[in-house]
C-alpha cells in the first residue's frame, strides 16, 4: 500500500505517494498477469490490441475515437471516474486512426490505463472534495513524465506518466535489455535508446525518458 500524504492542490483531501519502484512492480505485475492469461508467456513488445483488451478489462467504457477538440487541441485522452463502478477511457480519434501515430497511441492508452489503475479508488473512498472534477484531462506535453519533480505540481499526471513507461517496459525486463546491450554493444547512448526502441516498439522519447528515470541513463 502507498503512503497516504495531504493533497495541497485541493482536489483531494488525502493522496497516495507511491514510490517508483511500487509503481514499478505493480505495473509489471498487471501487464505480465495479463499477457500470460492470454498466451501463457510473457513477450515484448506487447501488441497494441492486447493494450487495448487491457484497458477494457479494467473500464466501463473505452472510447479509441473520440472526438476530445472540445477540451483543446493538445488533448489526446482523459478518464471519467464514478462512485459506483469501473472509470470510462477515451482517446483521441486523431491517434488512434493515423498509423504514423501509433507510438502515441500506445503511450496515451498506458496512461490512461495509469489513472485507472491507481486513481479510480479515490473517487471510490469520497476523498475527493465537493465541486472537484470527477474527470482528469491529459495533454499530450504531460503524457510520459519526464521528471519526479513534475508530481509537486500535478502528482496525478506525474504518477500516470511513470506508469504509462512502466507497463510498456517494465522494470526487469528493461533491466535485462540493458544488461544485454552493455555486455555486447558497451557504453552507447544513442545505440541503447535505439534497442529499447526495438525492444518494446516506442519512441525515442519514450525510451530516453524510460532510461533516465530508471537511472540507466546518466
Amino acid at each position: 500500500m502507498p503512503k497516504i500524504i495531504r493533497d495541497s492542490t485541493g482536489k483531494f483531501r488525502q493522496r497516495p505517494h507511491y514510490e517508483q519502484g511500487e509503481l514499478d512492480m505493480e505495473c509489471e505485475k498487471i501487464v505480465c498477469e495479463f499477457l500470460r492469461s492470454l498466451y501463457g508467456k510473457i513477450e515484448f513488445p506487447i501488441a497494441t490490441d492486447d493494450i487495448t483488451k487491457l484497458i477494457e478489462k479494467h473500464t466501463s467504457d473505452f472510447d479509441q475515437y473520440a472526438d476530445l477538440s472540445e477540451y483543446g487541441e493538445s488533448v489526446e485522452g482523459l478518464t471519467e471516474f464514478f462512485p459506483k463502478g469501473k472509470p470510462k477511457v477515451s482517446i483521441s480519434a486523431k491517434l488512434s486512426e493515423a498509423s504514423n501515430y501509433e507510438n502515441r497511441f500506445r503511450t496515451t492508452m498506458t496512461h490512461e490505463l495509469g489513472h485507472v489503475i491507481f486513481h479510480d479508488y479515490l473517487y471510490k473512498m469520497e476523498l475527493i472534495e465537493s465541486g472537484a472534477a470527477s474527470i482528469q484531462i491529459c495533454k499530450r506535453d504531460d503524457i510520459i513524465s519526464k521528471s519526479k519533480y513534475a508530481g509537486a505540481r500535478d502528482w496525478m499526471e506525474w504518477q500516470a506518466g511513470y506508469a504509462c513507461g512502466a507497463f510498456l517496459m517494465p522494470a526487469s525486463h528493461l533491466k535485462k535489455t540493458v544488461d544485454n546491450f552493455l555486455a555486447t554493444k558497451g557504453a552507447d547512448t544513442d545505440g541503447l535508446i535505439d534497442a529499447v526502441v526495438t525492444r518494446f516498439q516506442v519512441s525515442k522519447d519514450a525510451a530516453r525518458v524510460r532510461l533516465s528515470v530508471t537511472n540507466h541513463l546518466k
